[in-house]
């Protein structure tokens, strides 16, 4: 077990205070944008703006491209999602309700995933970074959340279980290059979408039960 430990935390030797700010400035705004995911509020949206710009950055030092990838993209479903949560009808309700994928949503998704793959890989490819098994690992991980994201900008339920298994398979992942905080981040952010799912799932048996 000792050995572990010292595994883990020799990898701080290189961290400047600047950088393990950054890290828990990110961290901070990543929960509060889940949490707030979970409980279906809107402003999910700009407290994950501010995590996902903090962590473009830091991926970019760590050389995981692919993570670049998704905080980048995600940084821009934010905006869009911002916008599709915002609208509201002529009773200040939501228009945009939590709901089931359909039979086109699975075809779309199924297109996120092959076209994000294919340019995650030209980028990997690109800076010859294949030649490291965690470039696979990546790729593949982006692809998940690529979709979850998406599925979340559209408010669809489905959204958690791409993004829980994304973040199982990432966790080993950060531990592995160094971003030990990170690591257990997304530890806790595997957690509290556990229960955004269980939380959606019982909102959306409410609704139809209304029907």
């Amino acid at each position: 077990m000792p050995e572990i430990f010292d595994t883990l935390f020799s990898q701080f030797k290189g961290y400047t205070p600047f950088f393990l700010i950054l890290e828990l400035t990110a961290i901070f705004f990543g929960l509060l944008s889940v949490t707030y995911s979970a409980k279906n509020n809107i402003l999910v949206y700009p407290t994950g703006l501010i995590s996902t710009f903090i962590f473009v950055y830091i991926l970019y030092t760590a050389n995981l491209y692919g993570d670049l990838i998704i905080n980048a993209y995600y940084f821009y479903m934010s905006l869009y999602g911002w916008i599709l949560w915002s609208r509201k009808d002529n009773q200040n309700h939501d228009l945009l309700k939590i709901s089931k994928v359909s039979v086109k949503d699975n075809k779309i998704c199924l297109a996120i995933f092959i076209v994000s793959v294919i340019f995650v890989s030209v980028v990997y490819h690109f800076f010859n970074m294949f030649n490291q098994w965690w470039a696979y690992v990546d790729t593949f991980i982006t692809g998940l959340f690529f979709i979850g994201m998406w599925l979340l900008a559209k408010r669809k339920i489905e959204n958690w279980l791409y993004l829980i298994a994304g973040d199982i398979i990432a966790i080993p992942l950060f531990f592995y290059k160094g971003l030990i905080f990170t690591g257990f981040f997304y530890i806790v952010l595997t957690i509290i979408a556990i229960f955004g799912y269980q939380s959606w799932k019982e909102t959306l048996q409410s609704k139809q039960l209304l029907q």
